[in-house]
C-alpha cells in the first residue's frame, strides 16, 4: 500500500511538471503568433507606401528628397522586421524593429506635411484612398503590438512565477521583449488629412 501510495505521488508530480512545462511552451508560441499578426500588419503598410510614393511622385518632382526618405526608411523598416521575425522576442530585434517603425513613421509624417501644401495632390483619389488604408493599417499595427506584448507579458510571467520558474530555468526559456515605441508622438498613426 506505501508502494503505490508512492508510485502515485511520484506520477502526480511527473504529471504537475510535464503541465508547467506544457503551459510555458503555449505561453512562447502564444507570443511568437501574437508577432506573426504584427508581421501581418506591418508588411501591409510596407506594401502600401510605394504605391503611396508612386502616386505622390508626379506631384512631388521637387520634393525628390522627402521621397527618398520615405522610401529608404520602408527599406530599414523592412529589413527590422525581416530581422524581428528570425528572432521574435528578442530585446536587440524587438529594438531595432522600433527604431526603423519610428523613422517610418517621421518620414511619412514629413510627407504627408509636404502633401498638405499641393491641392491636386489632395483631390487625388487614388492619394486619399491609398492614405486612408495607411491610416486603418496603422490602427491595426496598433492592436497587433498590443496583442503581442500583453502574450509576452503572460509569457515573463509564467517563466517568472514560482514553481514554474524552476521548469522554465530547466529548459532554458528565456524571458522575451515586448515591442515598444519608444516617441509618445510617434505611437499615435499619422494624421492624415486632405481636407
Amino acid at each position: 500500500m506505501g508502494l503505490f501510495v508512492f508510485l502515485a505521488l511520484i506520477v502526480l508530480a511527473v504529471v504537475y511538471v510535464v503541465a508547467l512545462y506544457n503551459g510555458l511552451v503555449t505561453a512562447r508560441n502564444g507570443y511568437k503568433n501574437a508577432f506573426a499578426q504584427i508581421d501581418v500588419q506591418l508588411t501591409r503598410r510596407h506594401d502600401l507606401i510605394p504605391n503611396l510614393v508612386e502616386t505622390a511622385k508626379a506631384y512631388l518632382a521637387h520634393e525628390r528628397g522627402t521621397l527618398e526618405a520615405v522610401i529608404q526608411a520602408r527599406n530599414m523598416a523592412v529589413k527590422g522586421l525581416a530581422d524581428a521575425k528570425e528572432k521574435p522576442g528578442d530585446s536587440g530585434a524587438m529594438a531595432q524593429l522600433a527604431a526603423s517603425e519610428t523613422s517610418l513613421n517621421q518620414s511619412l509624417g514629413r510627407l504627408f506635411a509636404v502633401s498638405e501644401a499641393y491641392p491636386d495632390l489632395k483631390a487625388n483619389e487614388t492619394m486619399a484612398q491609398l492614405s486612408e488604408e495607411l491610416t486603418s493599417t496603422e490602427n491595426r499595427v496598433a492592436f497587433a503590438r498590443q496583442a503581442y506584448n500583453d502574450s509576452v507579458m503572460t509569457y515573463n510571467n509564467r517563466c517568472e512565477m514560482f514553481p514554474s520558474s524552476f521548469i522554465a530555468n530547466s529548459f532554458s526559456f528565456t524571458q522575451a521583449h515586448p515591442l515598444h515605441i519608444e516617441d509618445a508622438a510617434v505611437r499615435e498613426a499619422p494624421k492624415v488629412s486632405f481636407a
